[in-house]
Parts: C-alpha cells; structure tokens; sequence
C-alpha cells in the first residue's frame, strides 16, 4: 500500500454543532493508524476500500455506512479509487498514532 500519498481529508461545511469533510484517495493509498476524539460517522459515495481496527476488518463500498467509535485506533486502505462523506462533532480531532 502507497502509504505517502494518503486519502485527502477536505473541509465541506461547519454547523454549530458538526462538521463535514470530505475523504477521497487513489486505488492503493492508505490512511495510517489514528483515532478520532468523537464518533465519526463515514457514509461511502464511491468506491471500496478496508477499515482495520484492532479487532476486525470491515469491507466499505459504495452506499455502505460506518460509526467509528471515539479513541478507536483505525486505518483504511483503498482498494479503489474512493469518495466519502466523514461527519463528527466539531471539537473532535483526528490523531495519527
């Protein structure tokens, strides 16, 4: 896995409350271990690609949808070229491990 150019993350919008980004990344490109301080919902737009966290690997494609709890160490690795919506509380903060 193409570990140097990993998944973009873009800001989309700011509410009050939430935040939206955006998680896009070529075929083969991986987002390293991190968690995130808060949930994380991620709703897949296109493509496939595999979530690893400590105890299992979860399968995303397109439509598929995933809450990632808080403080849960995780990476994905993009099996296609691959679109998704990330939401989560605005205080949180992603921190790679």
């Amino acid at each position: 896995m193409n570990t140097q150019n990993k998944p973009e993350l873009k800001p989309l919008k700011t509410g009050k409350t939430v935040k939206v980004v955006q998680i896009s990344g070529k075929a083969g490109t991986m987002m390293p271990w991190h968690h995130t301080t808060q949930e994380a919902v991620v709703i897949v737009q296109q493509g496939s690609a595999i979530l690893s966290m400590s105890d299992k690997e979860y399968a995303l494609e397109k439509g598929d949808n995933f809450i990632i709890p808080a403080n849960v160490g995780h990476s994905l690795s993009l099996k296609t070229d691959f679109e998704a919506i990330g939401v989560m509380m605005l205080g949180a903060t992603i921190k790679f491990q």
